[in-house]
């Protein structure tokens, strides 16, 4: 692969205060409105929510405080954006509603350090993904480059700080859950985390949003932090859905693992109808977690069509309600599946139609 070190752009990625208005079926909220009509307990309880874990949240209340909070999630740029993407953009989503603003990073050079791609792929791959996360609801985010702001003197500082103080073993260590070969990791690939960490810094995070595989970059980043004076933020990390195929990480390397926000009706109803899904089972079950973490935080309710000879149509108000009919087999897995295929479209489409 041909070295080119020079940025895909000089500035960020457009806003979306110029953005149009969602696709069609992506509901709209007045966020002012919505924030006035939520006292601070429940915007608490919406960033918080379907969250696997929550580090600093004693301090979210004074971040509240702020006219300006702000959220952040970083995502390198290889490959479809599927429903492992979806569940941190339903986070984020949560987090536009409860009036934080959201700051996305497509992290360019972080792709091309994981070996994720070359450079004409990565800025083909990048246009993909604004457009994508625009159709999923994220009207109102800034979409920023990383190499907008990765290569100056300020950043690159922090960076050489940084490496000062932590090993090798160390910065490999964090990198574990999220290096492509670790067995056989290159020196970018360490230099990966204090990018990732000075990140949070230059973009003025308060909220950082991830998923848990990020975890053990950002406690390398809470040892490091004062290195380069910055305030520990607050971590929301949700969790990942499992491949389709059984216990394991949905990955877009695998496409009958995943589900893209592309797919078809035909191809979703497909892979859902294929999909690991073991009979009263609860954990690593993805057709329950696609339910939890992407269904029902857009539906207060969710109908279950089934013959009356199984007995009947039936709804459900929330998901314990419906995780505790499928774990006592009240509730089989062909009429879960059916009813999330139903629903993913639903969801989807509008999405699709973005990119047609």
């Amino acid at each position: 692969m041909e070295m080119v070190i020079r940025p895909l752009r000089t500035s960020p990625l457009r806003r979306s205060a110029n953005s149009k208005q969602p696709s069609p079926g992506v509901t709209f909220i007045n966020n002012q409105t919505l924030i006035k009509s939520m006292n601070k307990e429940e915007r608490i309880s919406l960033i918080t929510r379907n969250t696997e874990e929550v580090i600093g949240r004693e301090r979210l209340t004074d971040i509240l405080k702020k006219k300006k909070p702000i959220t952040y999630c970083g995502y390198e740029c290889s490959g479809e954006i599927h429903l492992g993407h979806l569940v941190t953009i339903t986070k984020l989503l949560d987090l536009q509603k409860a009036g934080i603003h959201i700051k996305i990073l497509f992290a360019d050079w972080h792709t091309w350090l994981n070996r994720k791609g070359d450079w004409n792929f990565i800025r083909k791959t990048t246009k993909i993904w604004e457009k994508g996360f625009k159709a999923s609801g994220l009207t109102k985010a800034e979409f920023i480059l990383g190499s907008s702001f990765q290569m100056k003197k300020e950043y690159i500082n922090d960076i050489f700080q940084m490496s000062l103080k932590t090993t090798i073993s160390r910065a490999l260590r964090s990198m574990q859950q999220v290096a492509r070969d670790i067995e056989h990791a290159k020196v970018s690939q360490v230099i990966y985390p204090f990018m990732q960490i000075a990140d949070i810094k230059h973009l003025s995070v308060d909220i950082v949003e991830a998923g848990m595989e990020q975890r053990k970059i950002h406690m390398l980043g809470h040892e490091l932090f004062p290195t380069i004076n910055y305030t520990t933020p607050i971590y929301l990390h949700t969790p990942l859905i499992s491949s389709l195929k059984g216990p394991g990480k949905m990955s877009s390397t695998d496409p009958s693992s995943m589900i893209s926000i592309r797919d078809t009706e035909k191809e979703i109803q497909s892979k859902i109808n294929k999909a690991y899904c073991p009979e009263a089972q609860i954990n690593e079950n993805p057709i329950l977690q696609i339910m939890q973490l992407i269904i029902f935080p857009r539906y207060e309710q969710i109908n279950i069509k089934r013959p009356s000879k199984f007995g009947g149509s039936t709804t459900f108000n929330s998901y314990q309600e419906l995780e505790n009919a499928y774990k006592t087999k009240k509730l089989h897995p062909a009429d879960l599946k059916s009813s999330v295929a139903e629903y993913l479209t639903k969801i989807l489409s509008p999405i699709r139609k973005a990119f047609q």
